[in-house]
């Protein structure tokens, strides 16, 4: 018995691998997501690494993202976050990432120019439970938390959650 291997086939082994990996990098996400002790909006005033303070406001969704220079999959996730940030509210926090010199190199590297808090000892990171990078908080526009993501998310599910935070 001959076993050929045909365009069909390998279409359908790459879309039940495709299938696969997307349950199983959801069902990740899930376990790994912090539980925070509120869901509400927080209320403090950030600085950001331009010299500005940005203080989120109640009345639009916002994305709050961690992420770190030296992670490969948040240099993935960059430009995702950038398409996001023109659209909507979007501030990050980068977690143990050096100086905000290196930050921006990082920035400059990937063709980004959202929000950045640098959080040099990881305190934000630890008030918001953050274990791993990226991570993902929705607020939606009446400043309750709405989804956490851990992981690498997709421009297209940033926007269809942004769109459902509204």
């Amino acid at each position: 018995m001959t076993n050929k291997w045909n365009i069909k086939k390998i279409l359908k082994e790459v879309g039940i691998a495709a299938v696969t990996i997307f349950i199983l990098s959801n069902i990740i996400s899930y376990v790994r997501k912090p539980t925070l002790d509120s869901n509400q909006l927080p209320t403090q005033t950030f600085k950001l690494i331009d010299g500005t303070t940005y203080t989120p406001q109640v009345g639009k969704p916002l994305l709050i993202h961690f992420w770190a220079t030296w992670c490969h999959v948040c240099s993935l996730e960059a430009s995702n976050i950038q398409s996001a940030s023109k659209k909507y509210e979007v501030l990050t926090i980068a977690v143990q990432s050096g100086s905000i010199e290196n930050i921006r190199a990082q920035m400059k590297k990937e063709g980004v120019t959202f929000r950045v808090v640098e959080d040099p000892q990881g305190e934000l990171a630890e008030h918001f439970k953050v274990s791993a990078y990226p991570t993902d908080f929705i607020y939606n526009a009446q400043g309750k938390l709405q989804s956490t993501d851990v992981g690498y998310t997709t421009t297209a599910g940033l926007l269809a959650r942004m769109k459902l935070a509204e």
